[in-house]
């Protein structure tokens, strides 16, 4: 365990560089990547969490399964950023920016000055109204601690129960269920993940899920959670019914981290706003990450988005612009997520306002792709199991490609051939 902070020698606490409020991916990939551009000022990285740096993705699957533990999630080694000059600031919490003299306050009520300041503070569990934290069984996964306090549930546990029906809470489902453990699924919504997939995707997912033995309940809330001595016995949902267990976890989503902006008078509307140079109406102050909204020609609009490849892809580029390389930051929003042995890849963020849903592949042998149209136009792609097809699709929206409905569900027809320029 590191210590709560980090100090390289040469450098004085005056000295103004870039200043990185959150060591998560975006944070911490943005501290590299400055490295990576030339970058020779300060470059400080503050994390309110006491790890290393770590990656989030394996803590719903792998580490929760015991196929890898602590050590395998962290990013790097402590001497790795001292040999690249990144200041590490680790157990520490931001109360404050001060914009007009360009410096942030922590928690111990100490000074660090910036001549830029990004914002990566990520976002939070959303939690269910009452919860209370001192449920023994009541659990949420987000953080390496959260991981850890959730797979030595597990590994007592006889009956899972998991409220939400979202890609994380799914991961684990499988993981629990492929375990022996009686797992059901609490969804608020008429199927699982039915705000970030098609129906024929979610169909076929709940098919899958279900051959593991994990059951589901749609469309109903959760009315109160039911405990025993100060331990949880289950929930009872809207519609009466009590669903016993010794394990709850709750993962209906999240909320983004802009207190910090907001109190420093920066504009927040779902996230910390920027424009399409990741930077905040303050020139010298910008954000990236799950906590950012930002413009994309691929969502239509103001967007944020929750996935490791946005923050890493975000992180590049706004280094880049730094270090004055690059400016305009547009890149197609992809995502993945592995659910007990099937692979789910998304290429786009619009597949809910498509207005045509078009298949390829094999939906019963769970190898297909489910291409999402809006007025004619290819705005998302869906690949289970297809991962040729995922690499295509990343390339066919990079261009806006003139894909049809009909070329889509031809087997025959080589989607790449539109990329092809015509003689």
């Amino acid at each position: 365990m590191p210590k709560a902070e980090t100090r390289l020698k040469g450098y004085h606490m005056m000295d103004a560089g870039i200043l990185i409020i959150g060591a998560g991916q975006a944070g911490y990939q943005l501290a590299v990547s400055l490295r990576d551009a030339g970058y020779e000022k300060r470059v400080v990285l503050i994390g309110d969490e006491a790890d290393l740096p770590y990656q989030r993705p394996p803590l719903s699957k792998a580490f929760q399964s015991g196929d890898c533990e602590a050590e395998h999630v962290t990013f790097q080694k402590e001497p790795f950023y001292s040999e690249r000059k990144i200041e590490l600031m680790l157990g520490m919490h931001v109360t404050h920016i001060d914009r007009e003299c360009q410096h942030i306050t922590t928690g111990h009520g100490r000074h660090i000055h910036y001549e830029h300041l990004v914002l990566a503070t990520g976002a939070r569990n959303r939690l269910l109204p009452g919860s209370d934290s001192a449920v023994a069984g009541l659990l949420t996964l987000r953080t390496l601690r959260d991981a850890h306090a959730l797979r030595n549930a597990l590994n007592r546990s006889k009956s899972t129960l998991i409220v939400g029906a979202g890609f994380l809470g799914l991961e684990f489902a499988a993981v629990a269920a492929k375990r022996g453990v009686s797992v059901k699924v609490i969804e608020a919504t008429s199927n699982l993940m039915s705000r970030a997939v098609s129906a024929p995707v979610a169909d076929a997912f709940r098919a899958h899920h279900e051959s593991l033995g994990v059951r589901f309940s749609f469309d109903s809330g959760v009315k109160r959670i039911c405990t025993e001595s100060g331990r949880v016995i289950g929930v009872e949902t809207t519609d009466g019914v009590l669903h016993e267990a010794d394990l709850v976890v709750v993962s209906i989503g999240v909320i983004p981290n802009v207190e910090l902006a907001q109190d420093a008078g920066l504009e927040t509307a779902n996230g910390i706003v920027v424009d399409m140079n990741l930077a905040t109406s303050d020139p010298s102050i910008s954000a990236l990450g799950d906590c950012a909204a930002f413009p994309s020609r691929f969502a239509f609009g103001n967007c944020r988005i929750e996935s490791v490849q946005n923050a890493v892809d975000q992180a590049r580029y706004l280094a880049q612009r730094l270090t004055g390389h690059t400016h305009g930051f547009e890149a197609v929003p992809w995502f993945w997520s592995d659910q007990g042995g099937v692979k789910l890849q998304i290429a786009g963020v619009a597949m809910g306002r498509a207005d045509e849903i078009v298949l390829r592949g094999d939906r019963a042998g769970m190898k297909f792709s489910a291409y999402g149209f809006l007025k004619g136009q290819l705005v998302a792609v869906e690949s289970v199991n297809r991962p040729a097809d995922h690499i295509a699709a990343r390339r066919l929206l990079a261009v806006n490609a003139p894909v049809t409905p009909s070329q889509a569900a031809d087997m025959q027809f080589d989607l790449k051939s539109v990329l092809q320029p015509v003689n």
